[in-house]
């Protein structure tokens, strides 16, 4: 079974200027002559990590990380008092990733998205299929009502009754289908002592969710005050507008990646983002290579996904297109 490479550190990063006073962290690792691949991290909200980085050969890729519009060290952040995210959407994300490719010189690139990196990466290549190498997607998440509905409403939460109930517990008005927008208007409170309890319960919920048995330092990370009303605000805001997507349209829209060589890479006991949505996408994508790992659930770093991941990523490093 594969595992990460070595940690390594960034030869080159900057803030790029995207407009609408928004720049963003970017960085890159790896061979500066190699394959250049750009990673999309999950959320929207959440960031990029050196542990991303090791997914990919640092001799044979040029790696490209990134943190998204209002997270991580892009700025403004979205933790901040006043943080506006009328400019923080779908496409206006889809739209810095053509800026950064065209500053950093790249020409065609490899996509790798994990969770809403997936619906990103598909948002992207379906608008820009004639940029993409390669495309590796983790974790499918197309951010359907129904998807959305699932972890946010309740259903997930007869497989963690616990932790539901501490989430529910922060919004107790909230009617059936409502819990979406109850957060929605906790976060947004300008009182820290509102909209920062909303934002860990909200956060704790995911990431205690998240892996196949219980990691302690994943929920810890999550639930650090900062990271977690960014991450909270967000995810909350592109789940109100159900990404901007009209519906189903990243599914409905991927016969124009069908030339585009595809690993999809599935927990089968992934409770965030569950695996319909990968078989779905693998339908629409009938040349795809669809990897469902049995024993595993979403995130990136469990062993049988880290290992398809890397296999993927190995494959594709010499690929010409």
């Amino acid at each position: 079974m594969r595992t990460f490479y070595p940690e390594l550190e960034p030869y080159d990063l900057g803030q790029l200027d995207v407009g609408d006073g928004q720049t963003i962290y970017w960085e890159a690792s790896g061979n500066p002559q190699g394959k250049p691949v750009v990673f999309l991290h999950g959320g929207p909200g959440a960031t990029s990590t050196p542990k991303h980085r090791r997914l990919f050969d640092p001799a044979k890729y040029r790696i490209i990380l990134l943190d998204q519009r209002g997270t991580g060290k892009s700025t403004p952040h979205a933790s901040e008092p006043n943080a506006d995210l009328a400019s923080n959407t779908t496409w206006h994300l889809v739209a810095d990733l053509e800026k950064l490719r065209v500053h950093l010189g790249i020409e065609r690139w490899q996509v790798f998205g994990g969770s809403w990196g997936s619906a990103l990466a598909l948002a992207y290549s379906e608008t820009h299929p004639e940029r993409v190498t390669e495309l590796v997607l983790r974790g499918i998440f197309t951010l359907r009502e129904s998807e959305l509905f699932w972890f946010y409403e309740g259903p997930a939460g007869h497989v963690f009754p616990e932790v539901w109930a501490q989430f529910a517990a922060q919004a107790p008005d909230a009617e059936p289908g409502g819990y979406r927008a109850a957060y929605h208007e906790l976060l947004a409170n300008p009182d820290p002592a509102v909209h920062t309890p909303a934002a860990i319960a909200w956060a704790t919920w995911e990431a205690s969710a998240i892996t196949l048995l219980p990691r302690p330092d994943v929920v810890e990370t999550f639930a650090e005050p900062t990271h977690a009303v960014a991450f909270a605000r967000i995810e909350n805001h592109y789940f109100q507008h159900l990404g901007w997507f009209e519906d189903n349209q990243l599914l409905r829209n991927a016969h124009v990646l069908r030339d585009i060589p595809t690993v999809i890479v599935q927990g089968r006991y992934d409770m965030c983002t569950p695996a319909v949505t990968a078989w779905e996408l693998s339908r629409e994508l009938p040349d795809a290579e669809f990897i469902m790992v049995p024993d595993a659930g979403h995130a990136f770093d469990e062993p049988g996904i880290v290992s398809a991941l890397i296999d993927a990523t190995d494959r594709f490093a010499t690929a010409t297109r």
